[in-house]
């Protein structure tokens, strides 16, 4: 059964961009999200097996985000990949106190990087 993914990103563009890169990997997009409020709605609505979340959601912090996601899931614990076009080095302090899995550069977004990193967080 392919992974389930909701993709959190206030890019219009860029959900879309990464809807079709990762269906062509295998990985089913059942749904994206723009704010902090849809993101939660959409995630009690569908139960993805992974959230990727962009740490800049205009006004709104993917970090806090990841913290509620976590929070909410009600012993279901998601996958959240944190992602973001900046440098995980700008980010480094905020990421390892995350419940996220990882952190994902967008311009290496794809299916495979996605299995190596939940392989990673698996072992």
């Amino acid at each position: 059964m392919a992974l389930r993914c909701l993709i959190v990103d206030d890019s219009d563009h860029f959900k879309e961009a990464a809807r079709l890169l990762l269906e062509a990997d295998g990985i089913a997009v059942v749904g994206t999200a723009a704010t902090f409020a849809e993101a939660l709605r959409r995630f009690h609505e569908l139960r993805p097996d992974l959230v990727l979340v962009d740490v800049d959601l205009g006004e709104e912090s993917g970090f806090d985000l990841v913290m509620r996601l976590w929070e909410e899931a009600e012993g279901r614990r998601p996958r959240i990949i944190l992602i973001s076009t900046y440098d995980e080095q700008d980010y480094a302090e905020l990421i390892a106190t995350s419940p996220a899995v990882a952190f994902l550069s967008k311009p290496h977004l794809s299916g495979r990087a996605i299995d190596d990193i939940l392989r990673k967080a698996n072992a």
